[in-house]
Parts: structure tokens; sequence; C-alpha cells
């Protein structure tokens, strides 16, 4: 039975083919020289090995046949109509990069013409981008392989723009090459990240097609070919499609994470669409196969992306193993709160006496309900001789997330004592005992509720883990892999450091980005038991938005203050897209009515022109404008469906908010909204300290920052009246 190998561009076919496609493979792995599929060769084709196969009447597939040592494999190029696919074979060729070997894919034109860069519109005042990053045309050549006609047109672009335009017409790894040196990244970087280091030698006695496979086997040439294994393997391949790409074709740094193993935790930074959660599901199934009896914890802040995450690493593979529940052989894809939920559970009556050790004597491992309202009850009720800014519910929570919960304080003479690091706000003797009467109250309000917030609970099963630790030498979880981990909180932290145990080969990997901390306030990992010394490296290239979008999301983040997990800046630079497109649109509107008019319109041109609803997006600041958008949309003749906590279905553009967006990407996103007043909001309770309105205002950008990077292809921003303040960097 012949072996099928896809290359990317055969990933991307319109739906219409699909089904097609399907069948055609499906027959051609079973038997190649049955009569209706005519495998036929190409005369006078610059490949020999190119052939053409019979899908319906109208359209053929490019594929190209090599010899191994047994069956033969086909590499799947893509379809085409039937003259323009022979077209096509007429000019493709299959071969090795003459320098490090890698199997790559190449048009050769009748003419022999050279890829040239697009001629500047204004007149060049400035050197070429690679010329002045200090990189030679030899270099690029001879050290990393790349084309010479190629290595020519990028030795001579100016901009940014010119060398997206090479790359796109480029075979993948070499064209993501020269973006990453224009990035400033050395060629030694370069050659690590894409696995160039480690060059297919070439051995003397094999034959042309027996190189080509063994180069089809490099991490680079894994950018843009895949092995089908069987059929399932070659439905989702087909139907998932250019969105399912990230499925089927990894990075090879991407690779590298994901196959990577470290001596205790290992954290993954990387700005939005740079492929963290990818690493993150890969990175699950590459354990469980592995070890088939690991207990692997996959998990994350909100429930909404838990269970996407799930959904997704079900397509990646469903042959793994899930679980339902913690401290069994398999994967469990869960949010973290209900992960806590689980754990206190299996605690049974040993959760009481964590509960006394975390909270205080008396206190019990009770249901858990959010702490927000509780907060305010208290204060309200409270008669504090604090001053009136620190009369806040914001900073009583992050006293009691930061402070006071982490270190196990449960009586007023320990307050007094502890240590308040990057709290940002002095507090006297007088002051704490006047804090600590207010949280005695809001732990006595929950005793007599009976009820945890999410934060004690967290606390309460990470010490209820290190109890059990130490009287059973028993854990919970041999790997836990964290995804968008800027979110969450101290307690949190804590629980997931016990819950992987003391510090072990792969106990624990932490993705995250400080750019997209939209939830949580700062947090330093090793207060949390966490040190990541050493295990810390980050992701650069975009692979969802466009270039143009990037620049649009950057400039919303450009005049913030970023600090990461371990206390360092947090720089976009670096970060880049090898995709292009339009340039973001603005449409500033004089009144509301106006704007819903506008959005009904962008939708309706989208729609008009093909996109599939679903990957249609219209994003607000919060709930009720959500839910105001829907309306008028629906009364200008667009429907629309409105998501909350739902999954997203097709049929329809979807209308959420930014927060719920999180995780998600879409072909084309309208930005609705985006005025002084609803970005940032208001945020009264966040005034007590400048430095927690500072931060408050970080979580804001973030926000419009993640709203704007889940656009794809095109990305359009409106607002009626005046346009918020973060707009203004843009």
């Amino acid at each position: 039975m012949p072996n099928i190998i896809m290359s990317k561009l055969g990933n991307q076919l319109d739906g219409s083919l699909k089904k097609k496609a399907y069948a055609f493979l499906e027959k051609l792995t079973t038997d190649d020289t049955a009569v209706g599929l005519h495998i036929e060769p190409i005369k006078n084709a610059v490949d020999p090995r190119v052939r053409t196969g019979r899908v319906d009447d109208n359209f053929r597939a490019v594929l190209f046949r090599l010899q191994g040592t047994d069956e033969p494999t086909y590499v799947f190029h893509g379809i085409w109509k039937h003259d323009e696919a022979i077209a096509v074979a007429m000019k493709t060729t299959l071969t090795v990069n003459p320098v490090k070997g890698i199997a790559e894919i190449k048009v050769v034109e009748p003419t022999g013409g050279h890829l040239t860069p697009p001629a500047p519109v204004t007149p060049v005042t400035q050197p070429p981008l690679l010329v002045a990053k200090g990189v030679t045309e030899a270099e690029l050549v001879d050290e990393l392989g790349v084309d010479p006609d190629l290595a020519a047109a990028a030795m001579a672009a100016t901009d940014d723009d010119a060398l997206l335009a090479l790359a796109a017409r480029a075979v993948e790894w070499q064209g993501l090459a020269i973006l990453d040196l224009a990035a400033g990244l050395s060629l030694a970087e370069v050659k690590e990240r894409l696995s160039l280091d480690e060059p297919v030698e070439r051995h003397g006695d094999e034959t042309e097609d027996e190189a080509i496979l063994r180069g089809l086997e490099h991490a680079a040439a894994k950018l843009t070919f895949t092995y089908i294994e069987d059929d399932e393997a070659l439905r989702r391949a087909i139907e998932e499609g250019d969105f399912g790409a990230w499925r089927v074709f990894l990075h090879p740094e991407q690779r590298r994470y994901v196959t990577g193993s470290w001596n205790g935790p290992f954290r993954l930074s990387g700005g939005a669409g740079t492929g963290k959660t990818v690493v993150v599901l890969h990175r699950a199934r590459e354990l469980a196969r592995k070890n088939s009896r690991a207990r692997i914890v996959v998990t994350t802040f909100t429930t909404n992306l838990a269970e996407a995450m799930k959904r997704d690493l079900r397509r990646l593979d469903p042959s793994l193993p899930f679980v339902d529940e913690v401290n069994r052989p398999g994967i469990l894809v869960i949010g973290v709160d209900r992960l806590v939920s689980q754990v206190l559970k299996h605690a049974g009556s040993d959760a009481d006496r964590a509960a006394s050790r975390a909270l205080g004597e008396g206190f019990r491992a009770w249901p858990v309900r959010p702490g927000n309202e509780r907060w305010r009850e208290v204060l309200e009720l409270h008669d504090s001789a604090l001053p009136a800014n620190l009369r806040s519910d914001s900073f009583f929570q992050a006293e009691y997330t930061s402070v006071v919960l982490p270190n196990l304080v449960t009586h007023r003479d320990a307050y007094l004592k502890v240590r308040r690091p990057g709290s940002g706000v002095a507090l006297d003797r007088a002051k704490r005992n006047a804090v600590w009467q207010v949280v005695e109250a809001y732990r006595r309000r929950g005793a007599v509720e009976g009820t945890l917030d999410f934060d004690e609970a967290a606390m309460v099963a990470a010490v209820h883990l290190h109890q059990l630790r130490e009287t059973r030498s028993a854990t919970l979880a041999d790997h836990v892999l964290v995804d968008e981990a800027q979110d969450l909180t101290p307690p949190r932290f804590h629980f997931l450091r016990a819950l992987a145990g003391e510090k072990h080969r792969d106990d624990l990997f932490i993705a995250e980005d400080s750019h997209q901390r939209i939830y949580g306030r700062k947090v330093v990992l090793s207060r949390c038991g966490i040190e990541i010394v050493g295990r810390s490296r980050r992701l650069t290239l975009n692979y969802r938005t466009t270039a143009q979008n990037l620049r649009f999301a950057l400039g919303i983040l450009k005049p913030g203050e970023y600090v990461d997990v371990e206390e360092q800046p947090e720089s976009t630079l670096g970060y880049r897209s090898a995709r292009s497109g339009p340039t973001p649109q603005v449409h500033p509107c004089a009144s509301l009515a106006e704007e819903y008019d506008n959005a009904a319109a962008t939708v309706r041109r989208w729609l008009e022109a093909g996109v599939v609803p679903e990957t249609v997006a219209i994003l607000a600041r919060d709930g009720y404008q959500r839910d105001k958008v829907a309306v008028a949309l629906e009364e200008r003749g667009v429907p629309v469906r409105a998501i909350d906590r739902e999954a997203i279905r097709p049929g329809h553009p979807v209308v959420m908010t930014m927060h719920r967006a999180k995780g998600t990407e879409f072909s084309r996103v309208l930005l609705f909204g985006v005025s002084e007043g609803s970005i940032p909001a208001a945020l009264h309770s966040e005034k007590y300290s400048e430095n927690a309105w500072d931060d408050a205002l970080l979580r804001e950008r973030s926000l419009l920052y993640v709203a704007a990077t889940r656009a794809r292809d095109e990305l359009v921003v409106s607002w009626s009246g005046a346009q918020s303040q973060f707009l203004a960097s843009v």
C-alpha cells in the first residue's frame, strides 16, 4: 500500500473539494494502480517524479511519486482544475536543498526569472533591512541554504512589507529564516530555531528518491509536509483546512518544546498567536505517548478555554486516553477551579484539616462561590479606620490573595509581621490592624454562609496536597501543563505546584504571556514555590495574525510597561508574522445608530464575499454592549449569535465579549464600541493606589490587544463619540 505525505498547500482545499480529495487519496492508499485514479506522468515536466491523478471530470491532483525500499510514497501537493493542474505539474519540482538536505517544493518558471522585491512607493533613503542587520548574501546562501535568487532579492529589500512579499513566495522555512534575520536574530539563532544546525547528510549510495524521503523527515520540512498515518488522520488533515493547520504542521521551535524534557518547571512565553496553546496540546499528546500510565493534567483559568482545549485535543488525536477525574492515568483537561474542587472532593475529611491549617481553627472545606460580593458586603457593614481609598474590594482581594492566603496567615500577630513585597501600598501597624479586622470579618461571613471563595479553596487544596505527600508520599498528577498562566492568582499557583509534587522531570509546563493578562494581578512565580531559572524560553513568530493586524495590536500595547512572572521587563521586541493582509480599517461614527449601521454593513460585506459565517466575530467590551449589538444587527437584517459560555456553532457570525474571545480566532473581526468610557472601563475600585490604577489600565490595554489579535485576515475597529485613549498610540 502506498504511503501518503501531504504538503501544507494540499491541506488548504476549497470546501467543495474536501470530500472528493479524501475519496481520491483513500483510493490511492489502497491501490495506486487503480484505473479510475489515472495516475499519470507529465511529459517534459521539470521533475520526472511529478504525477497527476483524476479527482473528477474537472479537477486533477498534483503529486510526486517517490520509490523507497518498499512501497511507493506519494507527496500530495494540491488539486486544481484540469488544465491548471497540468500547468502546475509542468513547472513544480520536489527536491532537496543542496546545502541542508531538506526536502522542498519549488516552482521553476520557464523564463528563469528571479524573485525581486516590490518597488518602493517613495524614494529609498534607508539601506536594505538585512544589510542594516549586518547580514551578507553569502551567509544566506552558504550557511543557511537560502536559494540564491531569494537571497539576492532579500538583500535588496528595504522594508518589512517587501520581505513579507518575498517570504510568501519562498519555500516556507527559507522565508521564515529571512524574516527572523530582519527581526534581529543572529545566524546562530536562526539555525537553532529552524534546526538548520542539523542538516541532512547525503549518503553516497542512496538514490535521489531516498534522499528526498530522508529530507522530508527534517524538522524544517515538517513545517510544510506531514505523513498521513491512517484514514482517520487523512480525514482530519483534509477537513481541518487552514484553520486546523496547527494540528498537522509544527515549526521546529514549537516541536522542540513539544518533545523537550526539563528537570523541573519550564516556562514558555510568547505573544498572542505564537502557538503556546498549540505546544501545550501537542506536548500533552507526546507525554501520553511516552507513558500510557502517566497522569497528565492540562489546565487553564477559564472554563470556556478549558473546554475549547479539550475539544482541540480530541481533534488533534481522538485516540488519546482522556479521563474526567484527577489521579487517573490519562489526560485530564479541566479549568483550574474545577480541578481544585475535584481535589477537595478526593480529599474527603482530610480537606477539613487542611482548611484549619490554611484559614484557622474551625474552618472547613465548604462549597465554593465567588468572593467579590462578600468583600463589598463586609466593607459596607464594617466600620473600618482605614482611609477611604483603601476601603476598596479590589484592594482587599489583592491583599488577601497575594499576602494573607499564600503565607497561611490565620491570626493578627502573623499578619502584623508578614512581608508584603510588590504590594504597592504601604501599611503601618495601625493600618494593618484595621485590615486584619476586615479580613476576620470576611472569613467569619464565609463561615456563616458555609462557603469558600475560589482562592481560599485553592489554598486549602494546596495545603491538603502537601499533607498528602508528607503523610503518604502520594501525589495526584505526574505532569501538569498550564495555559494562559498569566491570569492565575498566587493561591492557584501554589495549588498547581503542590499538585505536581516535589520538583521532578517535566513536572510543570507553564505557558503564559504577560501582555495578555486580563484577569489577575501581577504574580511572581518564585514567591509561589516555582523556580524557573534557566528553564524559560520565548516564542515570537505569530502564526495567526497578519503582519498588518499584528502591528496594529502591538501599537495598543506600546505605551504600557509590562513585567513578566519572573519580574523581568516584558518586551514585544521581535514579534512578527509571516502572513500579509489588508491594513486594519478604523470607522469613527457620529452616533451609536451610525455605528450599528456600519457594523451591519461590514458583516454583510464579509458574508456576501463568501466568508464562512462562524469565522466572523463582533467583539464588545462587556455583556450589556454585546447583547445590544446582537439585537441591533438582527434588526438590520444580519442574523448573528450572541455567545456567552456556550461553544461556537456553525451557521452565523458571533457576537461576544472581548474577555470571552480569549483563546479563539476568526477570519474577520469587528471591534465594536472602542470609545472612551467603554475601554478602559471606569474601574473605580482599582483607584486605591497609583500602582493599582496603572495595573488596571494595563489589563484594559491588554484586553484590547487580545481582542485585536483574534483576527486572522481582516480587522475593523469602530466607535461612536470619542475614540479610546488606547488607539492614540496605534
